[in-house]
Order: C-alpha cells, then structure tokens, then sequence
C-alpha cells in the first residue's frame, strides 16, 4: 500500500467515545478503528491481530498490530496511536490539540524520500477519528535505554548518532515551512505557534522578578537586555526548520537505519539555534536528573552542526554559530527557571508548560546546572552580563540544593569514578 500523506476520514464513529486512553476495552476499540480505516483506504477487508499495548499518554494510546489479513503491501505489524477525548478549541488559534501537529509532521515526513526520513512512515490518517497509522520500526533501544545501560561507549556513540540524525531531519526540512503551514491549514489550523516562543516571551518579562522576589537576585539591566535580544530567535529568522520540540531521548529509537524519532504532539518549525541548544543543556523536555561527562555537549553540537552546516554553511563559522548558540541557551534556561524555580524555594509548582519538564528529584541542582551552562557559554563569549546574573542564581540556589552534584547518566557512572 502507498504510505498516505492525505487525510483519510470517515464518518464519526459511536465506538470511538472519549475517555481513558487505558480503560477495559480500549484497545479493541483502537485495533477496530484502525482496521476500519485501514479497509476503507485499500477498498478490501484489512485484519489486525495480537494487539500490543505500547503505552501513551493520558491524551493518547499507542498499540503495536499484526497485519493479519492484508490484500495489498502493507507491512507485517504496524503501530497505531490513537488520540481520545474531545480536541482542543476548533477556532484554530490554540494548541491545546496536538493531533493535527502530529499529524501535519508525519505527512511531511512521508512526503520526502525515504532515505531522508528520521521518522516513522504514515500509512494512514483519519482526522474524524483522530487515528494515526505509522510504521512499525520494531523492538528496538531507545536513547535512553543506552543511557541507563552499562556501556559508556555504547552510549556516547547512541548521543552522537542522535544529534546527527537531528541535524539531517532539520536539513532536510529547512524549506518546507510552507508545506507544514499547509498541512496544518487543511486540518483547520488556521494559525499555529511554537509552545516555547509563548513560553519564552512570558519568561523574559517574569524572570527578573522572580529571581529577585524568590531568590535575592537582582538581574542586572545589562543582563536582562541581553536575554531579552536573544528573543529574535523567536521569529523568522532565515535558519528555521523542523523540531519535535520535546526532544527527549524516549522518543529517539536506535534502529539498524539510524537514530529515528517518535511523538511530533508539538512538532513545529523554528530556529535551529534551539533545538541544538535543548539537546546539550541536556534534554529539559525530559528533566532527568543527571548530567552528560565532560566534553559530552561539545561532540554532540559538532555531531549536529555537521548537518545543518550543509545547508547553512556560515553555521560552520563560530562567530556567526556562537552568539546565536548562547542566545538559545539564554531563551532556555530562562524558561526553564520561570518553570522550575518557585517549586524549588517551596512556593509550590510553577506555570505548566509543554516544553520543560519537572525532575522528581534534584530540580535545584539541575536548575543551577542549567545556570552553570549558560555561564560557560557566556565566559567563552565573553558576555560579562549573564555571567554575572549565572554567577548570583547558582549561588542563591545552594541553600535549596543547587550545590548537590548530580549524578551521571547510568551508562556513565564508571567513567565519573561514581
């Protein structure tokens, strides 16, 4: 069967009733709306067999099927995910539906060749039912197993062939803004926004007074002028290309074809500055408390860059890479601290936000490693301002446990010497 990059809908469906992604009877629901779609789009009788629960979320279901019956080409098992409950607002102006962004970056995916697909294939899309049918990329590692393992080098080579593939899916989508605005269009989002510029925007104009009401720290007016400059990141700049936006290891499956990545719930385009900089601080999507080994950060941005710098060969050149680099950083970590900061000194949770997540445990220390990396990247640029404010908030967060040192990532545990 032709992979589908059109929407496929159908009728609404009384089977296909809102509730919890994980309820008795769900998956059989799910494997019958999939065979339905799948019937529909072939014009013969498709069967799905020995469903497999992967997961999902509280928005979502994914299950793994065998192709039982199949009059065409289509694969052996495949993998369904299921969006239920009711979509967000329908005046195309919110986010609070990730199913058409999903679904807009799978159909983009599918659209290019095959060997520049870091992604799943989509094989069919109903709107109606909310129902994705994707590729099926078999039991393999994530990043994140590698991680938790026992093999260092394992581990460094899974990060690098990580960010490397991150890099070939921006190259490849640099210009094809306009096919996703499209795409989106067509499921009736009229216009669309990246979770981190709305999160970014309200952290520029919140941090300082949070960092002076919560921890003593008054930002210099040099240093928040010097954040709030890195905010052209945030619009159309000429270096914008796809990102997940939660690029969180996962999501990253290890294949015999490369690093391919899962889960576009907030896919967008943006400027490329920031995905690179989300990976090496490393991963706030995720918020694990743990830390890369030394040097780690580095290899893992010139893995990436090696890729982009193909299409934008400047980003190759430090002097015009390095101060958008420290921007990002800058847009990051500040996010990250409106996010983090006021459960960290025991003013209870701070505003959700798609973007940042919340560590179990260590929150000030990672906090303050997200401060230290923003400090060594302002030393090397010698940007005395947020240095300075990196300084002060390090500092202010030792009493809450800022100055715990984390731990390293399992698989690197012997190599600190811990």
């Amino acid at each position: 069967m032709t992979p589908l990059t059109a929407d496929e809908s159908g009728a609404p469906s009384p089977s296909d009733a809102p509730g919890d992604p994980h309820e008795d009877g769900a998956l059989d629901r799910t494997v019958a709306l999939a065979e339905e779609l799948l019937t529909r789009r072939s014009g013969a009788q498709v069967r799905l067999a020995d469903a497999e629960d992967l997961g999902g979320s509280t928005r979502s279901r994914v299950v793994r099927v065998r192709v039982s019956e199949n009059p065409f080409s289509l694969p052996r098992s495949l993998v369904v995910k299921h969006y239920v409950g009711a979509p967000g607002p329908a005046d195309g102006t919110d986010r609070t539906d990730p199913f058409p962004y999903e679904a807009a970056s799978c159909q983009l995916f599918t659209a290019l060749p095959a060997e520049d697909r870091a992604t799943p294939t989509l094989y069919a899309n109903d709107p109606e039912r909310r129902l994705l049918v994707l590729e099926d990329l078999g039991r393999c590692s994530t990043l994140a197993d590698k991680l938790d393992g026992d093999d260092p080098k394992a581990a460094e080579r899974a990060l690098l062939g990580a960010t490397r593939a991150l890099g070939t899916l921006q190259a490849v989508t640099a210009a094809r803004e306009g096919d996703f605005g499209a795409l989106l269009r067509r499921s009736g989002v009229r216009h669309w926004r990246d979770p981190l510029a709305d999160d970014a925007r309200s952290a520029l104009a919140e941090v300082p007074d949070l960092l002076a009401h919560l921890l003593r720290v008054e930002a210099a007016p040099a240093a928040v002028s010097h954040a709030r400059s890195a905010a052209s990141l945030l619009g159309g700049t000429e270096y914008r290309a796809f990102s997940p936006s939660e690029v969180s290891p996962d999501n990253c499956l290890l294949t015999g074809a490369g690093a391919r990545f899962l889960d576009f719930e907030w896919g967008c385009f943006r400027d490329v500055a920031l995905t690179a900089a989300s990976v090496r601080l490393p991963f706030p999507g995720w918020g694990r408390a743990a830390v890369l080994p030394t040097g780690m950060a580095e290899a893992m941005h010139a893995s990436w860059q090696s890729e982009v710098a193909g299409v934008w060969p400047e980003l190759a050149d430090p002097t015009v890479s390095g101060p958008r680099h420290l921007a990002a950083t800058t847009l990051w970590v500040w996010v990250c601290t409106r996010s983090l900061l006021p459960s960290v000194v025991g003013h209870g949770p701070g505003p959700e936000q798609v973007v940042v997540g919340r560590p179990t445990e260590y929150a000030a220390a990672v906090l303050a490693s997200y401060w230290r990396r923003l400090r060594t990247d302002a030393e090397r640029h010698r940007e005395d301002a947020p240095m300075a404010l990196a300084d002060a908030v390090v500092t202010a967060l030792e009493p809450y446990g800022g100055d715990e040192p984390l731990p390293p990532f399992p698989a690197f545990k012997k190599c600190s010497g811990r």
